[in-house]
């Protein structure tokens, strides 16, 4: 058996089988991750049968190159990044382009003031992030609900820490406008 991780991980056994190339383990391992990873690529590309076809490479992708999984960080969080970049490799296809910025960082905006006042618009705001351009879309996803600070985002995405500020900013911004527009239908 291989050496233990450094990060504990509740599935192991499973990723050691795997490693073996158990297709029963990998078939559990895609049981407790799919919907997670499918509803992470889903938030990013906006089509479900897109984000299936991503999420199905990307278990492919991990169960071939599952020796080079170290342990360091949860095995989830190893998926999700590859999944992650498989989500952003579809959209560079289509042309994601982000809005060009100066480098300031646009003040926060006080518009959202207790996220308890959204209480039952969970599905409202959902709506109002999948309308939002690709690129607010893509920074307000990863900072928000996939728990990425601005560096790490600028490294995936290539772009300054300060752009994805500018981008979150901005997209907070414009997801705000769209709650109060629908408001007021």
């Amino acid at each position: 058996m291989a050496k233990e991780p450094a990060y504990p991980n509740i599935h192991q056994n499973l990723i050691y089988r795997c490693r073996e190339r158990d297709r029963g383990a990998q078939f559990e391992i895609y049981g407790l991750y799919y919907k997670a990873m499918f509803n992470t690529s889903l938030r990013i590309v906006k089509d479900p049968g897109e984000a299936e076809d991503i999420m199905q490479d990307s278990f492919l992708s991990a169960f071939e190159k599952i020796e080079t999984y170290s342990g360091t960080v949860s095995f989830g969080a190893w998926l999700k990044k590859i999944v992650i970049n498989r989500s952003l490799d579809s959209l560079k296809k289509r042309r994601l382009s982000f809005e060009i910025l100066d480098e300031k960082v646009i003040p926060d905006t006080d518009d959202i003031n207790d996220p308890d006042d959204f209480g039952d618009r969970v599905e409202e705001i959902r709506e109002a992030i999948m309308k939002l351009p690709d690129g607010f879309r893509i920074v307000l996803t990863l900072y928000l609900l996939e728990g990425y600070d601005h560096e790490e985002i600028g490294q995936i995405l290539n772009i300054s820490s300060s752009t994805s500020r500018s981008q979150f900013t901005r997209a907070r911004q414009k997801l705000v406008e769209l709650l109060k527009k629908k408001s007021h239908e």
